[in-house]
């Protein structure tokens, strides 16, 4: 299993014309085949009149599930280079969506194959990508006085802090590399005098980027 990979934070379009067809990628993050294929279907009803709308989608930390389509292109012109994008480019847990209006001028083969494989390189440029990283789940419970300092603590030194919770003791959600956890135990201990609490709550891919 891969310890970390990247994706799409959001969702978003890039348009681009070609030879007067108008091609509209739709990009966004999904973390299963059912929701990239309800992303496919949203799409394709906004776009009823629209020539094609084919689709590309890579699920899984391991680009173990992917799947693509060429709605209607010649066959491995449209959904193959499309997928080859995202593959390449290794990005994970996203669906492409390429609708394409069609403009009175044929392309050719690998003039489709150009403008479809473009239309997602262009669109994963727009977006950008952010970087998730496979990281053990850790609350960290301080009491009022000494949390302040520890959560500034923690992010000047590069943690990634999920989530604070303040209630009768303030609760710090963290990702920490498995193999740091140790270290991690013996920094707070130290940091703390020995008065906060680490649990740990199992093992998530954690956005790290931002």
């Amino acid at each position: 299993m891969a310890e970390r990979y990247l994706t799409v934070g959001r969702e978003g379009v890039h348009e681009s014309e070609i030879k007067r067809s108008r091609f509209l990628c739709a990009l966004a993050p999904a973390a299963s085949e059912e929701a990239a294929q309800a992303f496919v279907q949203r799409i394709r009803k906004q776009h009823p009149g629209a020539t094609h709308n084919c689709f590309a989608y890579v699920i899984g930390a391991d680009g173990r599930i992917h799947k693509a389509s060429d709605d209607g292109e010649p066959g491995g012109t449209a959904g193959t280079p499309m997928l080859q994008v995202l593959l390449r480019r290794e990005i994970r847990d996203v669906v492409a969506v390429v609708t394409r209006y069609y403009g009175g001028v044929q392309l050719g083969a690998g003039g489709l194959v150009r403008a479809y494989g473009g239309a997602v390189s262009a669109a994963l440029d727009e977006l950008g990508t952010i970087e998730r990283q496979k990281l053990a789940l850790v609350t960290v419970a301080a009491d009022h006085q000494r949390a302040g300092k520890l959560e500034n603590d923690l992010r000047a030194a590069g943690r990634v802090v999920r989530e604070v919770h303040y209630g009768a003791d303030v609760r710090i959600d963290l990702g920490v590399p498995e193999e740091e956890l140790g270290a991690f135990r013996a920094w707070l201990a130290d940091a703390t005098a020995g008065a906060a609490v680490m649990e740990t709550t199992g093992t998530a891919y954690v956005d790290v980027d931002g």
